[in-house]
């Protein structure tokens, strides 16, 4: 029986171990989650003939020849024919992204244009990670905080009644630090509440806040009590997520936060099992030696 607490000892010590190197260890970020598609905009409008013009194609090598330096890039691709008009473009990555992780999620951002939406001649694809859009020149412009799409998440904050206070707190954080942050991109958490805002590259300080407090306001009236949201307005956008059990480190963001946290519960869980386990079968044989010394 001398050897169980010994093991109990040396099983508590590999459990803290573990969960000391899972929660110290930077977040992964997930290519499924860096690549999957947030919304999509895609005029009605189409280049004649059903056929995108080569100018799309020059603008997609001049995008992502900046891909891998830059956050934020946008450019125009002239047409050598007077009857098809030029095209501007642009692309940004979230302002916590590496540069390859950058250049792989534009790449696939531009190469899901014909994919998602045709020949139009207007495309916008959002992915977690990025996003890149062109439009042909005089094409349409809407207003800068106009809202383009808004996702909620289901339930209610896990029975916090004072989720929405952490959130507006977390939320008047973003709103202060957004326009004086490098790229306008801005990530914060208080208590249990992640966030993030980011502006378009070229945008203004003053206008960069004004843009996150419009899309803020949006949130609090379209989600209401929900544990995750995301409002993108079109120079902007900002996401927050209620983690119950605290923000894992790192931050969340959606990019390997919430994951994270699981394999954290798994793998304790499965190790405190197995040693539950053994601890079980050393104590029947000590029973057992007991009975056959009797």
């Amino acid at each position: 029986m001398g050897g169980i607490p010994m093991l109990l000892l040396l099983l508590r010590t590999a459990a803290a171990a573990v969960l000391l190197l899972l929660l110290s260890s930077p977040l992964p970020v997930s290519s499924a989650d860096l690549y999957a598609v947030v919304y999509k905009g895609c005029a009605n409008q189409t280049f004649p003939g059903g056929t995108a013009p080569a100018t799309i194609a020059a603008l997609s090598s001049s995008l992502a020849a900046q891909s891998a330096s830059a956050k934020f890039y946008k450019t125009s691709s002239a047409s050598a024919s007077a009857a098809s008009a030029s095209v501007f473009g642009l692309f940004q990555c979230r302002g916590d992204l590496s540069g390859p992780d950058c250049s792989s999620c534009v790449a696939r951002a531009m190469s899901s244009w014909p994919d998602l939406c045709g020949a139009a001649v207007a495309a916008r694809v959002q992915l977690n990670g990025c996003l890149a859009r062109y439009e042909v020149s005089g094409f349409p412009q809407v207003s800068g905080v106009q809202m383009l799409f808004k996702t909620c998440g289901t339930g209610g904050g896990g029975g916090d009644a004072d989720l929405e206070v952490r959130r507006g707190t977390a939320f008047a954080q973003l709103e202060a630090g957004v326009g004086t942050s490098a790229g306008g991109f801005f990530a914060t958490s208080y208590q249990q509440v992640y966030a993030l805002a980011q502006c378009e590259g070229d945008l203004s300080a003053v206008d960069c806040s004004n843009c996150v407090t419009q899309a803020v306001q949006h949130v609090q009236v379209e989600c209401g009590g929900a544990p995750s949201g995301q409002v993108y307005l079109d120079k902007c956008y900002i996401t927050y997520s209620y983690y119950p059990h605290g923000v894992p480190h790192g931050g969340g963001g959606g990019l390997g936060g919430q994951q994270t946290a699981k394999t954290v519960a798994i793998v304790l869980g499965g190790a405190l099992a197995l040693g539950f386990l053994v601890i079980c079968l050393l104590f029947a044989r000590s029973l057992v030696k007991k009975k056959e010394d009797y």
